[in-house]
């Protein structure tokens, strides 16, 4: 069984704060096998990440967070991003045009864009997965939502501690009985629901932090963009 982060956020989200090196350091840290930086519609990040990951001992899974018009999805196992604001079943065509899998994070919480808000939960089962425990959600009642709706339906699970500063790195895993220890191998083991998940909740203070990081960095780049 591989321990696989499949959610975490480098300085290159608009509301990330770390490098990948941090990240990476992190990730070893903690004992991770594997670890997914999914920023939010960039993958140059993770693609750095994917070919670094080795110098730390870890497997690492290109991939990205996408801002569809329907809300966020995971594109995991990709190398080129996916445009946001593309409608639901397109952006996952996209990423499985790749050979990706597209992953649902926090599909019951509308204020973190999670897609449950813009679609009929049904059409949730067109994905390849869910992310059924988030480390970030306040309450547990999203996630616990996202695990029956999974259950109920037969689909994979993830976890994913969604982390934007790299201390949260591992807050959450998704437990992969992965044939081999490669991107390729995990993804398969996601697809086929040979998962499990554990975590634990990122501290209130810690993630009301988070935000209050990413609300600041959005406005000092939205400002420069301004200013360019």
């Amino acid at each position: 069984m591989l321990s696989v982060e499949l959610h975490a956020h480098s300085s290159l989200s608009y509301d990330g704060r770390d490098s990948v090196e941090l990240i990476l350091e992190q990730a070893e840290a903690v004992g991770l096998d594997a670890i997914a930086i999914t920023d939010h519609d960039e993958i140059d990040a993770s693609l750095e990440a994917a070919e670094r990951a080795p110098e730390y001992g870890l497997v690492g899974v290109p991939a990205i967070e996408i801002s569809s018009a329907a809300g966020h999805i995971l594109g995991l196992g990709i190398e080129e991003a996916v445009p946001p604001g593309l409608s639901y079943e397109t952006t996952l065509e996209r990423i499985r045009e790749q050979g990706g899998l597209a992953v649902i994070p926090h599909p019951f919480q509308q204020s973190r864009h999670g897609v449950t808000a813009r679609i009929a939960s049904a059409e949730l089962t067109k994905a390849d997965a869910i992310e059924v425990y988030n480390s970030r959600l306040l309450t547990g009642r999203a996630n616990r939502q996202a695990r029956r709706f999974a259950r109920d339906h037969g689909m994979p699970m993830t976890a994913g501690s969604d982390a934007h500063i790299s201390e949260m790195v591992g807050q959450a895993v998704t437990r992969v009985d992965a044939d081999e220890r490669s991107a390729a191998a995990i993804l398969e083991a996601i697809r086929e629901g040979k998962t499990s998940v554990e975590g634990k909740r990122t501290p209130w203070h810690i993630s009301f932090r988070q935000f209050g990081g990413g609300v600041t960095r959005r406005i000092r780049n939205t400002a420069l963009g301004l200013l360019r």
